[in-house]
């Protein structure tokens, strides 16, 4: 499988927020609310920030080989393991939910970057080591967003009773008539046994989708030294602990992110607002909210209360029931990892540009935040085509209509624009309005008036003569329809609704691989990899 690159600005494609492109663009209007430009320059100031903190990397490790024992480390997952105890090595860190097999396209390119980045920085800062890791949210309890996968338009779905964190859920029967159910799309491609042989070997039956999601991304990662940390972890929570007691005494975090959206331009929408007391109570069938009311702390959906004495001594005694929520979950992950940049998709970047504030409250460092790579998948049909219609890759992210009507009107016998008609239209009015205003000069309204109409008239005729002349351009409508419904699905970027199994039933590994050698590091820009 050999890929060609085509690279230009995110803006371009009209898929991405106006402030993440301010951001990108480093507007002046956001630079209060982040710490670091995306440079190298910038990362040699986050890595001077994370100096000044103290971060537990024996904790780091020992937790790290306890999660992956008895599983067997590649060199360069070795390699970084023991690296990380080094005061000199330094984290870049994506984060994820356990989706059901690895959810939309956009997960695998946000892992890749982060390796990429990872390993262009060990080679720009050679006085610095960088390891790779993807932090697993594990914690979120959303099944209706994480339990269900889409391969080429066709949805499939997890339909099980569990409830709480779905990484603490477990691989029922249900999941496992899924992957059969699936099976028969994979199949009937070269690689298409291996892909079902490896989802068949990581959800095997009662084990959690947290370690049903580790073993997937392992296998596929673990020759590029990623290093997959389950923050769903006794010893990380109780050193989380202070952290969240001053939550739960104090209620700081949601302070500070009020008086950030206080100050947020606004010509930007607000993320995540986050509540009055930002920690859930975590249970392994349950994932509820704390809240705290009348000098005590309840938790929603129970009959459980607690005065402050129970509270504290159950933070105290059962750390791992407390989970902090969108406004925290960012400042556990840096108090953790020694992480100099994290690496998210548009939505993160716009709720991590709300939580400066609060991470400067929790006295924890902030790091640089880097867009995730976005990748649109041409294959070789598609590309052909689209050479066919006279298209170039950046045209392709055009609304249909306007692509259609640019089609028709550059292969068109006939005129099809009446602008010199409505030019000449103008002369002659602009002639009558002089003849009429010597007579009388309340017929120039009038007679502007006339012009109007008449200009109404020519345009609706001008679109009658595109439509009419579109009907002689079927197949190519036909054809330019399909090409949009397969590189956009539900009129969205193809990353955010397929999933990747198809493409590595089709190519293997070799998919990966292509990714990862087309994979970006700092500089921000949108690509499209068109199947030669």
């Amino acid at each position: 499988m050999q890929m060609v690159s085509t690279q230009f600005s995110y803006s371009s494609t009209g898929y991405f927020s106006r402030m993440l492109l301010d951001y990108l663009n480093g507007q002046q209007e956001l630079k209060p609310f982040y710490e670091h430009p995306v440079s190298i320059e910038g990362i040699k100031a986050a890595i001077d920030n994370r100096k000044q903190f103290n971060t537990n990397r024996t904790l780091l490790v020992n937790v790290l080989q306890q999660q992956y024992k008895g599983i067997s480390l590649t060199a360069k997952q070795q390699l970084n393991l023991q690296l990380l105890n080094d005061d000199n090595t330094y984290t870049i860190c994506t984060a994820h939910q356990p989706n059901i097999f690895t959810g939309h396209l956009y997960f695998i390119y946000k892992i890749l970057h982060t390796v990429k980045l990872a390993a262009s920085l060990t080679e720009q800062l050679t006085e610095n080591n960088f390891v790779p890791v993807y932090y697993m949210g594990s914690e979120d309890a959303d099944l209706e967003e994480l339990g269900h996968i889409y391969l080429d338009g066709i949805k499939y779905e997890w339909k099980t009773d569990q409830q709480g964190a779905v990484g603490r859920m477990k691989v029922d029967k249900a999941l496992v008539q899924l992957i059969d159910q699936l099976s028969g799309q994979l199949l009937v491609h070269e690689f298409g046994k291996d892909m079902v042989e490896l989802l068949k070997q990581s959800y095997q039956p009662g084990v959690s989708i947290e370690q049903a999601t580790f073993k997937l991304v392992n296998t596929l990662f673990a020759e590029y030294g990623l290093l997959v940390l389950l923050p769903d972890n006794r010893l990380l929570k109780q050193s989380f602990a202070s952290v969240m007691k001053r939550e739960l005494l104090e209620q700081f975090s949601h302070k500070a992110v009020a008086e950030t959206v206080a100050a947020f331009p606004s010509t930007y929408k607000v993320q995540a607002g986050g509540r009055a007391l930002n920690l859930f109570y975590l249970q392994d069938n349950s994932r509820e909210r704390i809240e705290a009311a009348n000098g005590g702390w309840s938790i929603v959906n129970s009959e459980k209360i607690f005065n402050r004495e129970e509270i504290l001594n159950e933070l105290k005694s059962n750390p791992e029931r407390f989970s902090p929520n969108v406004i925290l979950r960012p400042v556990y992950q840096e108090m953790i990892l020694p992480n100099v940049a994290f690496i998210g998709g548009g939505g993160e970047i716009a709720y991590w540009l709300e939580l400066k504030q609060v991470f400067e409250a929790a006295g924890v460092p902030y790091p640089m935040l880097v867009l995730r790579n976005s990748f649109l998948l041409v294959n070789e049909k598609n590309a052909l085509l689209i050479k066919k219609l006279n298209f170039k890759n950046e045209d392709i992210f055009k609304p249909e209509f306007e692509l259609m009507n640019r089609l028709v009107k550059k292969e068109s016998s006939i005129q099809l624009s009446l602008e010199k008609e409505k030019v000449l239209l103008a002369d002659l009015y602009r002639q009558l309005r002089t003849i009429a205003g010597k007579a009388d000069v309340t017929l120039q309204v009038h007679t502007a008036a006339l012009h109007k109409k008449a200009l109404d008239k020519i345009e609706i005729l001008e679109k009658k003569i595109l439509k009419a002349e579109k009907k002689k351009f079927e197949a190519e409508q036909r054809q330019l329809h399909k090409l949009k419904q397969e590189l956009f699905p539900h009129n969205n970027l193809q990353e955010r609704v397929e999933n990747f199994m198809l493409y590595y039933a089709k190519f293997g590994n070799g998919f990966v691989n292509n990714l990862y050698n087309n994979s970006l590091s700092l500089e921000q820009v949108f690509t499209v990899l068109t199947e030669k």
